[in-house]
């Protein structure tokens, strides 16, 4: 069994062996300094290999440009509704049954990316991005038309006999809008948008008699900037989106005749040798009051969104001190103007943080309108009914937090639409 040596036996042993005790003891600590001097050495070599490697990593870190990450939708953007960047949507969108998604691995995100709330904004109509924000907007459409018309018989089912007139109409329009936006609480919204409209159209006509060559005859009128229609409206969000249920937008909009209405622009001969009329000026609005309802729904189906509107708009009955087309004739009388319902519908994705695209269709049909000389009845105007299709492909770009870049593509899809549309717009929140 081991015992303890007593302090006097030892200090009687260093008497009787000085030497020895001397000697050894040194040997001992000196080789236990030895080896911790060597623990310490290799401590601080890997403490200095490891700096070094967090060094590196924070070199690397700081040379790598300071952009977010791309995010997907997880959360619609009025699910943020402390935040002053908020958009219209609301809720989660379900996640897939088989598998994970690229937005599931992002359930932890706070909010959405902020080209989902301007994707919200645009296919909504409802601007919930700030207090107050400004739109400017630009958009041209080209309209180009050929009519043929015949006013004769075919011979022997071959040689056509009589008149032939083909008429031709070019125009091109450039709208500017200036639009402000108030929005309260995240549910209401009012807006005022002032138009300015510039026009330039060119006539065509030719024809011949029984197959001479006839005349053709060409002639442009152009109208300067002018003042459109003014437009106010209203948006109300009554629901929010969820699981089951989109967001939900009802609009009240009403337009007034600020604009140079069409009635009573007199129609011009070209030349004593042509058949060829033109207007004195081109107008820049319809000339009547009129007030259209809608409501528009847009719902998450991550990593999509879902969009439809529908709107109908109904044009009040007018007076006007002339609406004939003859010069140096005057007639009094009232319009109505066919109303008229548009349609849409339309899928849009979030891209990444910054950028998002929309594909859509709409369609507005219109019915035939309706004039009334003073004293007699109303007469309908001979093809004023339309039906005007699109093709829409559009793009929201968030250039900062604050602006917004919305080009947007339409592409006629029927006789009574432009050719192509093309409309470029800057919503600017504060």
């Amino acid at each position: 069994m081991y015992r303890s040596v007593p302090l006097r036996a030892v200090v009687c042993l260093s008497a009787l062996f000085p030497a020895a005790v001397l000697q050894a003891a040194p040997d001992a600590e000196l080789q236990a300094l030895k080896q911790e001097l060597l623990e310490l050495k290799q401590r601080y070599e890997a403490q200095q290999k490891a700096l070094a490697v967090l060094e590196q990593r924070v070199r690397q870190v700081e040379e790598q440009p300071a952009a977010p990450q791309p995010k997907r939708l997880v959360k619609s953007p009025a699910d943020m509704k402390g935040n002053s960047k908020v958009a219209t949507g609301t809720g989660a969108a379900p996640a897939s049954a088989g598998g994970s998604s690229y937005g599931q691995t992002l359930v932890e995100d706070s909010q959405p990316a902020q080209s989902v709330s301007n994707l919200y904004d645009e296919a909504s109509g409802f601007f919930g991005g700030g207090k107050f924000s400004v739109e400017t907007g630009i958009t041209y459409s080209r309209y180009d038309t050929r009519q043929l018309i015949l006013n004769g018989f075919l011979a022997l089912d071959s040689i056509f006999l009589g008149n032939i007139n083909l008429d031709r109409i070019k125009a091109d329009t450039w709208t500017l809008d200036l639009t402000g936006r108030y929005n309260f609480n995240n549910r209401w919204q009012f807006d005022l948008n002032v138009p300015v409209i510039y026009r330039e159209s060119t006539y065509q006509s030719g024809g011949g008699n029984e197959g001479s060559a006839g005349v053709t005859s060409e002639a442009s009128v152009t109208r300067d900037p002018n003042i459109g229609d003014v437009n106010f409206g209203i948006a109300y969000k009554f629901l929010d989106e969820s699981v089951n249920t989109p967001d939900a937008v009802v609009t009240l909009r009403v337009k007034a005749p600020t604009g140079k209405d069409p009635f009573g622009i007199k129609l011009r001969q070209v030349d004593a040798n042509s058949n060829l009329f033109v207007p004195d000026t081109l107008p820049t609005g319809n000339g009547v009051w009129s007030i259209s309802p809608g409501i528009s729904l847009v719902k998450t189906f991550d990593p999509a969104v879902l969009f439809g509107s529908l709107s109908y708009t109904h044009n009040l009955e007018e007076s006007f001190d002339d609406i004939s087309s003859t010069v140096n004739q005057k007639t009094p009388g009232k319009v109505r103007i066919g109303d008229s319902i548009q349609i849409g519908a339309g899928i849009a994705f979030a891209l990444n943080e910054k950028m998002s695209m929309s594909f859509s269709v709409s369609d507005l049909v219109q019915r035939n309108s309706k004039i009334k000389q003073d004293g007699g009845e109303w007469e309908k105007v001979i093809s004023s009914d339309a039906n005007a299709g699109y093709f829409n492909i559009g793009m929201t770009i968030a250039a900062t937090d604050s602006l917004t870049i919305v080009p947007n593509l339409s592409i006629g899809l029927t006789d009574d639409a432009p050719d192509f549309q093309f409309s470029l717009k800057l919503p600017y929140y504060f």
